[in-house]
């Protein structure tokens, strides 16, 4: 049984290699190709212009580039937040519909009834603080998940 699940994780991790390399591989071989026709462009218009307009050619070309890039960080990161946002709200309304579901207020009581008032008080101790630190941690998480700026 855990050796079908170690053959599992070295397959996933294996091939997941295989893509991050190959993705790398990608990214370098476009960063070449980038270099190149930055330089091509730059000699191009040096040869018809001069060394000034060469100069702000390039600089153009970076800007329109950075300009690309920035506007599909921002909307990446509207997007993260609206799905945040979704999360909490969803998350939110299905505890409020479970704490007022009678079935389980009635098995609550049950439950209650069964083990005992006095042996059921540390456990509620203990429930609680555990609740304590999921609520914390989960907002905590709510506001460092958004990308960085």
């Amino acid at each position: 049984m855990f050796q079908r699940l170690i053959d599992d994780f070295k397959d996933s991790t294996g091939t997941a290699l295989r893509l991050t390399s190959l993705a790398a591989a990608a990214a370098v071989a476009l960063l070449v190709t980038t270099g190149f026709l930055c330089a091509a462009a730059f000699v191009f218009v040096l040869q018809k212009y001069g060394p000034v307009q060469a100069c702000l050619t390039g600089a153009a070309i970076f800007f329109v580039v950075t300009l690309i890039a920035a506007g599909s960080y921002m909307a990446r990161k509207r997007k993260i937040e609206a799905r945040v946002e979704q999360v909490a709200r969803t998350a939110k309304s299905t505890a409020q519909s479970v704490l007022a579901d009678p079935m389980l207020v009635a098995a609550g009581v049950q439950v209650i009834r069964a083990i005992g008032v006095k042996k059921l008080i540390p456990i509620l101790a203990i429930g609680g603080l555990a609740l304590g630190f999921i609520v914390s941690r989960a907002s905590a998480t709510d506001t460092s998940e958004a990308p960085a700026e």
